[in-house]
C-alpha cells in the first residue's frame, strides 16, 4: 500500500514538473523563432562597425596640422572633398573642406556620398570571395558556365579579377554599338558584347591589362548567381552588416538620386564649376558607381581587414599579387593594388566623371589613408604622400 501511495506521490510530482516547466531549450512553443526562406549567405547582424577616435596631445597635433593642409589644397588646388586617416584600430582624423553643390552653394558635410570610381571593384571582388567561400563558385569557373553564350571561351572568375582575362573595353562597345536612348545595364551589355563578339587585347592570362570590362562581368556572375540585382546583394552582406549606412550603388537613369549625393565638377575657365553630366556607360556597375562617405569607406576596411566579411584565407588572396599564365607577378590581387616598393602599400585610386578617390593602406605601419574628392582633383598621390609625412612625424601610437 506504502509503494502504490509513494508512486502515485511521485507521478502527481512529475506532473507538476512538466506543467510549470514543461519548455524545451527554454522556450514555449509560441517563442519559436519564424522560419525564414534560405538566403545565398547567411547574414550576421552584430558586425557593425563602432568608429572609434585617437585623443591625446599628439592626435590633436596631427589633426591641426591636417587642417591647415586641407585649407591649403583647397585654396591653391581647388580641392573639395573628405579625408580620413585610420591608425591602428582608431581614426585619427576626419574632416571635410569645400562645395557639395556650387550653384546653391551648399557645404560638404559627414554625409555627402562621393561616387568612388575604380576604388569600387573592392567591393566586386569582396562578393566574389563571398559567393566562394559559401561554395557557389569557384576562381577556375570560366564565365561561360553562367553565360553559355559569353564570346570568350577561355575566361575563368581568376582572371577577371586579376585583369588578365584581355577583354575589350566595354565602353567602347556601348559608345559605338549601343543605339538604345537609356544606358545599358549590366545584362543588356552582356548581351551587347555576345552579340557584337568585338575582339579582345590578347587571350586569357597572357598579360596584364587593366580592365573595367572584366570587374562589370564578375558583378553580372554575382547577379546570376545569387539571383539579386548587385546593389541589393552587397547592400544585404557588405553594406547593412557593416553599419555602412551612407552608402549604396546608384545606376544611372535606373535609380532615384539619393539624399547628399554628390555631382562631379571639371573647373571651366579656372573659375567656374561645371558639373558632368552622365554618360551611357553609367548604368553599369562593379567596375564603379557605389556611393560613400568617409567614416563608411574606413568601417569597410576595418571590416575586411578584420574578418568580419571573408576569412583570412580569402583576404590573403585578395592581397597578393596575381600573375600571368607564364608566371609572371602582375601588380594587382582581387580588387585592390599591390606595391611592394619600398614602403608596402595596399591601394586602389579611383577617377571617374570628376571625382577622385583613393584609399591607401600601409600594412605594416598600421596606417590607412582615405581620400573622396569630386572636382577634378589631379595630385592624389602627392596628397597621400604628404598625409603619410604628417603622421609619422606627428604621432606615435
Amino acid at each position: 500500500m506504502k509503494k502504490i501511495i509513494l508512486l502515485s506521490i511521485l507521478v502527481g510530482v512529475g506532473v507538476i514538473l512538466m506543467v510549470v516547466f514543461g519548455r524545451t531549450a527554454h522556450y514555449t512553443q509560441n517563442e519559436l523563432p519564424e522560419q525564414k526562406k534560405d538566403t545565398v549567405l547567411p547574414i550576421e547582424t552584430s558586425r557593425e562597425v563602432v568608429v572609434q577616435m585617437h585623443q591625446g596631445a599628439n592626435a590633436k597635433l596631427v589633426q591641426k596640422k591636417m587642417d591647415s593642409l586641407l585649407k591649403r589644397v583647397h585654396k591653391r588646388y581647388d580641392f573639395h572633398g573628405a579625408v580620413l586617416v585610420a591608425k591602428g584600430d582608431k581614426v585619427l582624423y576626419k574632416n571635410q573642406i569645400g562645395y557639395a553643390d556650387f550653384r546653391k552653394k551648399k557645404l560638404l558635410h559627414e554625409k555627402s556620398a562621393f561616387q568612388l570610381a575604380s576604388v569600387s571593384k573592392q567591393f566586386t571582388a569582396t562578393s566574389i570571395m563571398l559567393l566562394y567561400e559559401e561554395g557557389k563558385i569557384k576562381l577556375t569557373d570560366s564565365v561561360t558556365q553562367f553565360f553559355p553564350d559569353f564570346p570568350y571561351k577561355d575566361v575563368t572568375i581568376k582572371h577577371l579579377l586579376t585583369h588578365t582575362a584581355g577583354l575589350p573595353n566595354y565602353f567602347w562597345v556601348a559608345e559605338h554599338k549601343w543605339d538604345e536612348k537609356e544606358p545599358p545595364t549590366n545584362l543588356e551589355m552582356m548581351s551587347l558584347l555576345e552579340q557584337t563578339n568585338t575582339n579582345r587585347f590578347f587571350s586569357a592570362g597572357r598579360n596584364f591589362d587593366y580592365s573595367n570590362t572584366g570587374y562589370f562581368v564578375l558583378a553580372s556572375i554575382v547577379e546570376k548567381v545569387s539571383g539579386l540585382p548587385y546593389a541589393d546583394f552587397v547592400q544585404e552582406y557588405v553594406f547593412e552588416p557593416l553599419g555602412m549606412k551612407n552608402s549604396y550603388i546608384y545606376s544611372f537613369k535606373k535609380d532615384t538620386i539619393r539624399q547628399h549625393q554628390l555631382k562631379g565638377y571639371r573647373l571651366y575657365r579656372g573659375w567656374r564649376h561645371i558639373s558632368i553630366p552622365g554618360t551611357v556607360n553609367d548604368a553599369i556597375v562593379g567596375d564603379k558607381n557605389v556611393y560613400g562617405n568617409v567614416e563608411d569607406m574606413y568601417k569597410w576596411i576595418y571590416g575586411l581587414n578584420n574578418g568580419l566579411l571573408v576569412s583570412e584565407r580569402s583576404l590573403k588572396m585578395m592581397y597578393e599579387k596575381g600573375q600571368t599564365k607564364y608566371g609572371r607577378k602582375i601588380p594587382y590581387g582581387f580588387g585592390f593594388r599591390i606595391d611592394n616598393r619600398g614602403d608596402d602599400k595596399i591601394y586602389h585610386y579611383g577617377k571617374w566623371n570628376g571625382f577622385s578617390t583613393g584609399l591607401i593602406q600601409y600594412p605594416e605601419q598600421e596606417l590607412v589613408i582615405i581620400i573622396l574628392e569630386h572636382t577634378s582633383y589631379n595630385a592624389m598621390t602627392s596628397l597621400n604622400s604628404k598625409i603619410k609625412k604628417i603622421v609619422e612625424e606627428n604621432f606615435n601610437s
